[in-house]
Order: C-alpha cells, then structure tokens, then sequence
C-alpha cells in the first residue's frame, strides 16, 4: 500500500494542491504505459508551464527524489514507468499550440500537444506537419521527441528528428536550456538538438519545440495490392524504388495479419492473398495521376493478384484506416502482441519474414510482420499468451533473443521509433557496443549526475 512521502506537503506547497496529486486513482493511470510493466510513483506533478517543471526539478535534485516524465502514455517499451517511485511529471497540461508560422516554416508547440491536432493546425494554413505514428490522434508531441517517433511517410519524409528544429529542455536541475530555434540552417556548436531527440526523457524535460512544417502537397493517391506471397511484394518494393519512384508510404503486411485483419473486419475486406502491399504517392495532381498509372503497370507486372485504386484524399483515409486496424485485429486474437519494431536493411525484407517463420517453428510463438517495409522498420509481431507468466515470459524472451541476435547480425537494429525504455533494455549493450554505451553514460552523467531522470531504464 502507498504512503505519502515525507517531502509531499512540501510540494504541494511550491506548486498548489491542483498540481499535484498522490490519490490512488492519479497514481495507478500515471504507473505504466501501453506495455507490460507498471510501478506506481509516489506523486504526479501536472506541470502547466515551464517554470513548474523548472521547480520540480529543482526541487527533486535538491532532495534526490527520481522523476519520470510522462506524455500521453502510448509508449510501447515501458519509457514513462516510474520504476523507483519518485515523481511522474505530466507535460499533458502544456498542451497549447504557440503558433503555426508558415512565413517561416515552423510550428511553435509545448510538448503534451496531440500529434493529430498539430498536423489539423498545419493543414488549415496549407500546411504539412508530415511524422504521422500510428497513434497520431492519442501521442504527445514529447513522446514522439522522445523516441524519435517515425510512422508509415518516414520514407519520403524522414522522422521527428527531421523536423525538430529548436527545444527548450528543462535540465535535471532545473536550469533551462535553450537549443536551435526558427532557423533552417544552423551550425552553431554541437547539435543538442538531436542528443535530446530520442534521449527518453533522461538527459532533461522538453517543455518547447520548434517543429518544421513544409508545404502540404496538392494532391495524393494510392495503390492497394495484394500479392500471392510475401517475397513477390517485398520483390515489390525493390523494384518501385529502383524504377526511379519515391512513395511517401510503402507498407507492407504478411499473411497471419491479413488473416486477422480478416476475422475482424471481414472477409471480403482483403481479396485472396498472403500478403498486402500499400504505395502511397503525392505532389502535384497531374504528376500523382501520371504516376499512379505507372505504379498500377508496374505492380501488374510483378504479379499482384488485386489492385485497389484510391485517386483522392477521401479514399486514401479509407484505406489507412484499413491499415490501422492491424493491431487491433492481432489483439482480437487473444494473444498478447509483443510490437518489435526492428530494422533491417531493405534487401533483408525477404529474409526476416522466412526467418519470422522459422522462428514461429522453433519456438511454437506466432509471428505476424507488417509495417514501414520502404525503410526497413518492419514490426515483427510475437504473439504470445500472459506475459506475466513466468514460463510464457521466458519461451517469449527466448524468442526476442534469437530475433535481435538474427536482426543485429544482419546489420539492423533492435528499434526504430518505439525506443529502448525497459522492454528492449537487457538488449541495448549487444546492439550499440561497449564504447557507445560508455558514450551514453557519459552524457548521461554530464546532464544528470544524480542519475534522477527516468531512471532504472537503458543505462
């Protein structure tokens, strides 16, 4: 049973009672994310401003009380569990848009904003803001800085980082920095702005971006295939990029997904297949028809079974909606869906499904793979019963090992947008090496000496 620290009172004094929060009812939804895992801390602060998390973090360095920010909890890693207790700081009160700037380039955020509601903001100006996880419409803008968030666009596009132009970042105590800003082109020092890009809430607090916003296209369209085997759609792939097209999305999915997506939203949804194929393209109305029509030729000709047409916005929606129904329909299947979002090189798509089979056989674990294959980053789906089970855990950890052996061995690596957080963290020195690890623990160390930043994950 909880019990109020002794230091409690005194932050409720330096913030206000509407602050801060130690009910069981705070408590348990600030303990965990979308992952396994789950410790409840011993306080949730909701910070409204910079100078609250500038206070809190003071205040905790001055007593060595552990602090894990929190966005909106859609992490799959176990990022945000307080596993020491200490303080959960909710960034989720500073969720204002400072402004969308198209003269510039640039939207000015605080980090509990939904990833969705910036993307409709830029789009009302004629605006893009092109990083679209899965999760859009539940994500913060400072969970997705902190994992470096991609999603299906990152192949034309590229990920937040690729976006993030300038933060302001509380640091552990409590002085704020101030890195990058409106500008384009800077090289002025070293880029801070990527070393907290992707930290996991352990170098310091985001409580400011600036985002990069581009021009949105005119126009979009799409093509939904469905091939009768996996090698001839990651063949596909290959042969879309080497033909001289650059997609926005290339997304790929096997044959236990659409056998799943089928249960759940019908059979007659997805034509006869073992595997789906989705290009994405846009630009200018008549440069995306003219290459829509080649794209259909060339899919035809490598064997796709059926092709589905979506000449405009309308029914490109209805086709990711379609897509973003797969994880869904993988939990439908009563298994817990262990999300690996490993990478492999582009010429190892192929190679990592027929290893996904192997390693289905040798371990009796289904495996369901789909995702981003125009980058690699392909999520390769353990599906296993109660993870909380001892004996389900360790057959489940024992398949993970041979997966991110195999990955590393082919050059990929273990992550590619949910991050390390606890899930992947007994993995993390095997795939970075002795002598970036030490790297990563001397920054670590340089920023939080007391070592009070989420602590208890990946260093």
């Amino acid at each position: 049973m909880n019990t109020t620290p002794d230091w409690f009172p005194a932050l409720v004094k330096l913030l206000g009672p509407d602050k801060v929060s130690a009910a069981p009812a705070a408590l348990d939804a600030h303990a965990g994310d979308k992952w396994s895992a789950s410790h409840p801390p011993d306080a949730v602060v909701f910070a409204e401003s910079t100078s609250d998390v500038s206070a809190v973090l003071r205040f905790a360095s001055e007593r060595e009380i552990p602090v894990t920010t929190r966005g909106a909890g859609y992490g799959y890693v176990g990022g945000c569990v307080p596993v020491l207790g200490g303080i959960a700081l909710s960034v989720m009160r500073m969720n204002r848009i400072l402004g969308v700037f198209p003269e510039d380039g640039v939207a000015i955020v605080q980090p509990g904003v939904i990833t969705g509601d910036l993307q409709d903001a830029a789009r009302e100006v004629g605006w893009e803001y092109p990083p679209d996880p899965a999760s859009l419409k539940d994500c913060s803008i400072g969970g997705n800085i902190a994992t470096n968030a991609g999603g299906p666009r990152c192949l034309k596009y590229g990920v937040t980082r690729n976006y993030v132009l300038g933060l302001e970042v509380v640091l552990a105590d409590g002085k704020v920095l101030r890195t990058g800003g409106r500008l384009h082109k800077n090289k002025t020092g070293f880029d801070l702005v990527g070393m907290f890009t992707g930290s996991e809430g352990m170098l310091g607090v985001v409580t400011e971006a600036t985002l990069r916003i581009i021009p949105k296209p005119a126009s979009r369209a799409m093509l939904a295939a469905i091939f009768p085997g996996f090698p001839m759609a990651a063949a596909a792939v290959q042969e879309i990029l080497n033909a001289g097209h650059l997609p926005s999305a290339l997304e790929i999915t096997d044959t236990f997904t659409l056998d799943a997506a089928r249960k759940r939203l019908g059979a007659d949804v997805f034509p006869p297949g073992d595997a789906h194929l989705i290009v994405e393209v846009d630009g200018r109305p008549a440069a995306v028809a003219s290459e829509i029509d080649e794209l259909h030729r060339l899919l035809t000709e490598l064997g796709a079974s059926f092709i589905e047409r979506a000449p405009d916005e309308e029914s490109c929606e209805r086709i990711w909606k379609l897509r973003r129904e797969f994880s869904f329909s993988l939990r439908d299947t009563g298994l817990t869906k262990l999300n690996e979002d490993i990478v492999v090189p582009r010429s190892k798509l192929v190679a990592l499904v027929e290893f996904a089979k192997k390693l289905q056989q040798d371990t009796g674990i289904p495996v369901a793979c789909f995702g981003h294959a125009g980058d690699g980053n392909i999520h390769t789906n353990l599906m296993v019963g109660d993870y909380q089970d001892p004996e389900v855990k360790k057959r489940a950890d024992h398949a993970l090992d041979l997966l991110f052996t195999w990955v590393l061995e082919q050059g990929g690596a273990i992550t590619g947008e949910h991050g390390v957080g606890l899930a992947k963290k007994r993995w993390l020195l095997q795939a970075v090496g002795e002598v970036s690890f030490d790297t990563h623990q001397a920054l670590k160390h340089a920023l939080d000496p007391g070592g009070l930043l989420n602590p208890g994950k990946f260093l």
